[in-house]
Protein backbone atom coordinates (compact mmCIF):
# COMPACT_ATOMS: atom_id res chain seq x y z
CA UNK A 1 0.00 0.00 0.00
CA UNK A 2 2.94 2.10 0.68
CA UNK A 3 3.56 2.27 -3.18
CA UNK A 4 -0.13 2.92 -4.18
CA UNK A 5 -0.05 5.99 -2.58
CA UNK A 6 2.19 7.07 -4.67
CA UNK A 7 0.25 6.74 -7.61
CA UNK A 8 -2.13 8.99 -9.34
CA UNK A 9 -5.84 9.66 -8.01
CA UNK A 10 -8.29 8.07 -10.59
CA UNK A 11 -11.27 9.18 -11.11
CA UNK A 12 -14.42 7.19 -12.42
CA UNK A 13 -18.37 8.20 -11.37
CA UNK A 14 -18.46 4.16 -11.62
CA UNK A 15 -15.77 3.00 -9.65
CA UNK A 16 -17.41 2.44 -6.44
CA UNK A 17 -14.20 0.91 -4.52
CA UNK A 18 -10.43 1.72 -6.02
CA UNK A 19 -7.08 1.60 -4.18
CA UNK A 20 -7.46 4.72 -1.58
CA UNK A 21 -8.62 3.34 1.38
CA UNK A 22 -7.10 -0.52 1.27
CA UNK A 23 -9.96 -2.18 0.91
CA UNK A 24 -10.13 -5.94 0.16
CA UNK A 25 -11.21 -5.67 -3.65
CA UNK A 26 -12.09 -3.20 -6.52
CA UNK A 27 -15.97 -2.62 -7.43
CA UNK A 28 -17.15 -1.28 -10.31
CA UNK A 29 -20.70 -0.24 -11.15
CA UNK A 30 -22.47 -1.76 -14.39
CA UNK A 31 -25.92 -0.85 -13.92
CA UNK A 32 -28.12 0.86 -11.13
CA UNK A 33 -28.72 -2.75 -10.07
CA UNK A 34 -25.28 -4.85 -10.41
CA UNK A 35 -21.45 -3.80 -9.57
CA UNK A 36 -18.78 -5.90 -10.06
CA UNK A 37 -16.00 -7.47 -7.76
CA UNK A 38 -12.43 -8.04 -8.87
CA UNK A 39 -9.78 -9.25 -6.97
CA UNK A 40 -6.79 -11.50 -6.98
CA UNK A 41 -4.19 -13.28 -4.68
CA UNK A 42 -1.65 -15.30 -4.20
CA UNK A 43 1.36 -16.92 -2.58
CA UNK A 44 4.08 -20.07 -2.15
CA UNK A 45 2.64 -23.54 0.06
CA UNK A 46 2.16 -22.81 3.45
CA UNK A 47 1.49 -26.35 3.97
CA UNK A 48 3.23 -29.81 2.23
CA UNK A 49 0.16 -31.47 1.05
CA UNK A 50 -0.42 -29.64 -2.71
CA UNK A 51 -4.47 -30.12 -2.37
CA UNK A 52 -4.71 -28.86 0.52
CA UNK A 53 -2.63 -25.84 -0.43
CA UNK A 54 -4.60 -25.44 -3.20
CA UNK A 55 -7.79 -25.25 -1.25
CA UNK A 56 -6.52 -22.52 1.24
CA UNK A 57 -5.44 -20.19 -1.77
CA UNK A 58 -8.74 -20.57 -3.11
CA UNK A 59 -10.66 -19.89 0.15
CA UNK A 60 -8.05 -17.11 0.97
CA UNK A 61 -8.71 -15.58 -2.64
CA UNK A 62 -12.54 -15.72 -2.26
CA UNK A 63 -13.05 -14.45 0.92
CA UNK A 64 -12.15 -10.75 -0.67
CA UNK A 65 -15.40 -10.79 -2.46
CA UNK A 66 -17.24 -12.00 0.56
CA UNK A 67 -15.85 -9.55 2.44
CA UNK A 68 -16.89 -7.11 0.62
CA UNK A 69 -20.57 -8.71 0.83
CA UNK A 70 -20.45 -10.11 -2.75
CA UNK A 71 -20.96 -13.20 -4.36
CA UNK A 72 -18.01 -14.52 -6.28
CA UNK A 73 -18.58 -16.57 -9.54
CA UNK A 74 -15.34 -16.62 -11.96
CA UNK A 75 -12.19 -17.21 -11.53
CA UNK A 76 -8.66 -17.34 -13.10
CA UNK A 77 -5.56 -19.20 -11.88
CA UNK A 78 -2.37 -17.63 -11.40
CA UNK A 79 0.57 -20.36 -11.27
CA UNK A 80 4.30 -20.03 -10.77
CA UNK A 81 5.82 -23.57 -10.96
CA UNK A 82 9.38 -25.09 -11.10
CA UNK A 83 10.67 -26.80 -14.69
CA UNK A 84 12.34 -30.29 -12.65
CA UNK A 85 9.04 -30.73 -10.21
CA UNK A 86 6.62 -33.24 -11.19
CA UNK A 87 3.50 -32.04 -12.78
CA UNK A 88 1.72 -34.48 -10.52
CA UNK A 89 1.82 -31.72 -7.95
CA UNK A 90 0.80 -29.15 -10.13
CA UNK A 91 -2.38 -31.60 -10.61
CA UNK A 92 -2.92 -32.14 -7.07
CA UNK A 93 -2.80 -28.14 -6.60
CA UNK A 94 -5.54 -27.30 -9.07
CA UNK A 95 -7.54 -29.96 -8.02
CA UNK A 96 -7.56 -28.91 -4.67
CA UNK A 97 -8.45 -25.39 -5.90
CA UNK A 98 -11.14 -26.57 -7.92
CA UNK A 99 -13.12 -28.64 -4.89
CA UNK A 100 -13.25 -25.36 -3.37
CA UNK A 101 -14.33 -23.62 -5.97
CA UNK A 102 -16.77 -25.95 -6.88
CA UNK A 103 -18.05 -25.82 -2.93
CA UNK A 104 -18.42 -22.09 -3.53
CA UNK A 105 -20.13 -22.03 -6.69
CA UNK A 106 -17.46 -20.77 -8.67
CA UNK A 107 -16.27 -21.35 -12.31
CA UNK A 108 -12.93 -21.97 -13.39
CA UNK A 109 -12.76 -19.94 -16.59
CA UNK A 110 -8.53 -19.74 -17.19
CA UNK A 111 -5.81 -18.39 -16.10
CA UNK A 112 -1.63 -18.33 -16.90
CA UNK A 113 0.92 -19.81 -15.88
CA UNK A 114 4.87 -18.92 -15.77
CA UNK A 115 7.94 -20.91 -14.91
CA UNK A 116 9.72 -20.01 -11.22
CA UNK A 117 12.15 -21.23 -8.87
CA UNK A 118 9.58 -21.88 -6.39
CA UNK A 119 5.84 -22.66 -6.38
CA UNK A 120 3.75 -20.28 -6.24
CA UNK A 121 -0.61 -20.41 -6.44
CA UNK A 122 -3.61 -18.27 -6.10
CA UNK A 123 -6.09 -16.78 -8.04
CA UNK A 124 -8.23 -13.76 -9.49
CA UNK A 125 -11.82 -13.58 -8.82
CA UNK A 126 -14.66 -11.96 -9.65
CA UNK A 127 -17.82 -11.46 -8.02
CA UNK A 128 -20.94 -9.29 -8.24
CA UNK A 129 -22.87 -7.04 -5.64
CA UNK A 130 -25.89 -4.55 -5.88
CA UNK A 131 -24.32 -1.32 -5.86
CA UNK A 132 -26.05 -0.45 -2.80
CA UNK A 133 -25.21 -3.02 -0.83
CA UNK A 134 -21.33 -3.21 -0.54
CA UNK A 135 -20.10 -3.88 2.53
CA UNK A 136 -16.52 -1.72 2.76
CA UNK A 137 -13.69 -1.20 5.34
CA UNK A 138 -14.75 2.79 5.34
CA UNK A 139 -18.16 2.68 7.42
CA UNK A 140 -17.20 1.98 11.12
CA UNK A 141 -18.95 4.22 13.54
CA UNK A 142 -18.41 4.80 16.73
CA UNK A 143 -20.39 3.08 19.37
CA UNK A 144 -19.78 -0.16 17.07
CA UNK A 145 -18.81 -3.76 18.09
CA UNK A 146 -15.62 -5.49 16.50
CA UNK A 147 -16.70 -8.98 15.18
CA UNK A 148 -13.78 -11.18 14.84
CA UNK A 149 -15.22 -14.58 12.87
CA UNK A 150 -11.75 -17.09 13.39
CA UNK A 151 -9.67 -17.70 15.66
CA UNK A 152 -5.84 -16.07 15.04
CA UNK A 153 -2.23 -17.96 14.55
CA UNK A 154 -2.13 -19.27 11.91
CA UNK A 155 0.61 -17.74 11.05
CA UNK A 156 3.10 -19.41 13.89
CA UNK A 157 1.43 -22.73 13.38
CA UNK A 158 2.55 -22.79 9.86
CA UNK A 159 6.03 -21.64 10.72
CA UNK A 160 5.91 -23.93 13.55
CA UNK A 161 5.03 -27.08 11.26
CA UNK A 162 8.06 -25.86 9.08
CA UNK A 163 11.09 -25.62 12.00
CA UNK A 164 9.30 -29.38 13.25
CA UNK A 165 8.24 -27.86 16.40
CA UNK A 166 4.21 -29.27 15.34
CA UNK A 167 3.10 -31.64 13.37
CA UNK A 168 0.43 -31.36 10.64
CA UNK A 169 -1.91 -33.16 12.55
CA UNK A 170 -1.70 -31.25 15.30
CA UNK A 171 -1.93 -28.09 12.89
CA UNK A 172 -5.29 -30.02 11.62
CA UNK A 173 -7.53 -27.10 13.81
CA UNK A 174 -5.73 -24.35 11.89
CA UNK A 175 -5.44 -25.87 8.40
CA UNK A 176 -9.47 -26.41 8.68
CA UNK A 177 -9.86 -22.95 9.50
CA UNK A 178 -8.01 -21.89 6.63
CA UNK A 179 -9.87 -24.10 4.02
CA UNK A 180 -13.38 -23.03 5.14
CA UNK A 181 -14.95 -20.42 3.24
CA UNK A 182 -15.94 -17.04 4.79
CA UNK A 183 -19.21 -17.61 2.71
CA UNK A 184 -21.71 -18.54 5.52
CA UNK A 185 -19.68 -15.06 7.62
CA UNK A 186 -20.65 -13.22 4.80
CA UNK A 187 -24.08 -14.12 4.67
CA UNK A 188 -24.87 -13.68 8.28
CA UNK A 189 -23.52 -10.24 8.26
CA UNK A 190 -25.53 -9.20 5.34
CA UNK A 191 -28.68 -10.77 7.11
CA UNK A 192 -28.10 -8.58 9.94
CA UNK A 193 -26.67 -5.29 8.29
CA UNK A 194 -23.36 -4.21 9.02
CA UNK A 195 -21.28 -0.76 8.89
CA UNK A 196 -17.92 -2.14 7.44
CA UNK A 197 -15.99 -5.30 6.92
CA UNK A 198 -12.53 -6.65 6.31
CA UNK A 199 -11.20 -10.06 5.65
CA UNK A 200 -7.78 -10.84 8.28
CA UNK A 201 -4.83 -11.65 6.13
CA UNK A 202 -1.46 -10.80 5.85
CA UNK A 203 -1.20 -7.83 7.77
CA UNK A 204 -2.89 -9.21 10.90
CA UNK A 205 -5.68 -8.37 12.46
CA UNK A 206 -3.41 -5.20 13.85
CA UNK A 207 -2.88 -4.36 9.94
CA UNK A 208 -6.07 -4.78 8.82
CA UNK A 209 -8.08 -3.42 11.39
CA UNK A 210 -5.96 0.17 11.22
CA UNK A 211 -6.58 0.06 7.57
CA UNK A 212 -10.66 0.29 8.57
CA UNK A 213 -10.07 2.65 11.24
CA UNK A 214 -8.22 4.92 9.20
CA UNK A 215 -10.43 4.69 6.09
CA UNK A 216 -13.25 5.62 8.49
CA UNK A 217 -11.81 8.06 10.23
CA UNK A 218 -12.35 6.54 13.82
CA UNK A 219 -10.02 4.63 16.73
CA UNK A 220 -10.84 1.33 17.65
CA UNK A 221 -10.26 -0.28 21.17
CA UNK A 222 -9.26 -3.84 20.86
CA UNK A 223 -9.27 -6.05 24.09
CA UNK A 224 -6.89 -8.78 24.05
CA UNK A 225 -8.75 -11.07 26.26
CA UNK A 226 -11.10 -11.68 23.83
CA UNK A 227 -9.64 -12.26 20.91
CA UNK A 228 -9.58 -16.25 20.18
CA UNK A 229 -6.38 -17.83 19.26
CA UNK A 230 -5.71 -21.77 17.81
CA UNK A 231 -4.40 -23.89 20.94
CA UNK A 232 -1.12 -23.32 21.25
CA UNK A 233 -0.38 -20.53 19.37
CA UNK A 234 0.88 -18.24 22.62
CA UNK A 235 3.24 -20.72 23.73
CA UNK A 236 4.57 -21.39 20.23
CA UNK A 237 4.57 -17.13 19.47
CA UNK A 238 7.06 -17.12 22.61
CA UNK A 239 9.72 -19.10 20.64
CA UNK A 240 11.36 -16.78 18.39
CA UNK A 241 11.71 -19.40 15.15
CA UNK A 242 8.12 -19.63 14.96
CA UNK A 243 7.43 -16.20 14.62
CA UNK A 244 7.40 -14.97 11.02
CA UNK A 245 9.23 -12.50 9.76
CA UNK A 246 6.26 -10.43 8.61
CA UNK A 247 5.02 -10.82 12.14
CA UNK A 248 7.45 -8.36 13.45
CA UNK A 249 7.37 -6.13 10.55
CA UNK A 250 3.63 -5.77 10.92
CA UNK A 251 4.37 -4.73 14.74
CA UNK A 252 7.19 -2.08 13.96
CA UNK A 253 5.49 -0.83 10.54
CA UNK A 254 1.90 0.11 13.09
CA UNK A 255 3.68 0.83 16.47
CA UNK A 256 3.50 5.15 16.21
CA UNK A 257 -0.08 4.60 15.71
CA UNK A 258 -0.96 2.00 18.56
CA UNK A 259 -1.47 2.21 22.21
CA UNK A 260 -0.67 -0.68 24.34
CA UNK A 261 -2.34 -1.45 28.01
CA UNK A 262 0.91 -2.59 30.30
CA UNK A 263 -1.66 -5.37 31.07
CA UNK A 264 -1.71 -7.14 27.74
CA UNK A 265 -0.15 -10.69 27.78
CA UNK A 266 2.95 -10.38 25.84
CA UNK A 267 1.93 -13.58 23.65
CA UNK A 268 -1.43 -12.45 23.14
CA UNK A 269 0.03 -8.93 22.16
CA UNK A 270 2.06 -10.40 19.13
CA UNK A 271 -0.72 -12.37 18.32
CA UNK A 272 -2.77 -9.51 17.09
CA UNK A 273 0.43 -8.96 13.96
CA UNK A 274 0.51 -12.54 13.05
CA UNK A 275 -0.16 -12.67 9.70
CA UNK A 276 -3.21 -14.84 8.45
CA UNK A 277 -3.66 -17.06 5.77
CA UNK A 278 -7.73 -17.09 4.84
CA UNK A 279 -8.31 -16.05 8.05
CA UNK A 280 -12.13 -14.54 9.16
CA UNK A 281 -13.67 -11.50 9.14
CA UNK A 282 -14.24 -8.97 11.05
CA UNK A 283 -16.75 -6.66 11.00
CA UNK A 284 -18.17 -3.37 12.67
CA UNK A 285 -22.04 -3.77 13.84
CA UNK A 286 -23.91 -1.23 15.33
CA UNK A 287 -24.97 -2.10 18.76
CA UNK A 288 -28.66 -2.60 18.05
CA UNK A 289 -27.43 -4.83 15.35
CA UNK A 290 -25.26 -7.42 17.33
CA UNK A 291 -27.34 -9.70 18.33
CA UNK A 292 -29.02 -10.09 14.94
CA UNK A 293 -25.24 -10.56 13.89
CA UNK A 294 -24.15 -13.01 16.33
CA UNK A 295 -27.53 -15.48 16.40
CA UNK A 296 -26.96 -15.74 11.88
CA UNK A 297 -23.15 -16.17 12.35
CA UNK A 298 -24.33 -19.39 15.28
CA UNK A 299 -27.22 -20.19 13.21
CA UNK A 300 -24.62 -20.82 10.28
CA UNK A 301 -22.16 -22.49 12.69
CA UNK A 302 -20.13 -19.64 13.06
CA UNK A 303 -18.29 -18.49 16.01
CA UNK A 304 -18.67 -14.41 16.48
CA UNK A 305 -16.14 -12.68 19.20
CA UNK A 306 -16.75 -9.66 20.04
CA UNK A 307 -13.06 -8.47 20.17
CA UNK A 308 -13.54 -4.76 20.43
CA UNK A 309 -15.31 -1.29 19.76
CA UNK A 310 -15.13 1.61 17.35
CA UNK A 311 -14.44 5.09 19.17
CA UNK A 312 -14.51 8.60 18.01
CA UNK A 313 -10.79 9.75 16.94
CA UNK A 314 -8.49 11.51 19.43
CA UNK A 315 -4.97 12.12 20.29
CA UNK A 316 -2.33 9.99 18.39
CA UNK A 317 -3.48 6.37 18.41
CA UNK A 318 -5.36 4.85 15.95
CA UNK A 319 -6.04 1.24 18.10
CA UNK A 320 -5.55 0.84 21.55
CA UNK A 321 -4.75 -3.08 23.05
CA UNK A 322 -5.99 -3.75 25.95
Amino acid sequence: MQVLHQLPHQHDENLLVGIETADDAGVYRLSDELAVISTMDFFPPIVDDPGVFGAIAAANALSDVYAMGGTPKLALNIVGFPKGLPLDVLGEILRGSMEKLKEAGVLLVGGHSVEDREVKYGLSVTGFVHPGKVVTNRGARPGDSLVLTKPLGVGVIASAVKAGRRTASEASDAIESMTALNRAASEAMIEAGVSACTDITGYGLMGHAMEMAAASGAAFVLRSGEVPFFDGAKRLVEKRSCRPRTLLENRDHLAPQVETSSSVEKAAELLLYDPQTSGGLLISVAGERLSRLLDALAARGVSGAVVGEVREKSGAWKIRIE
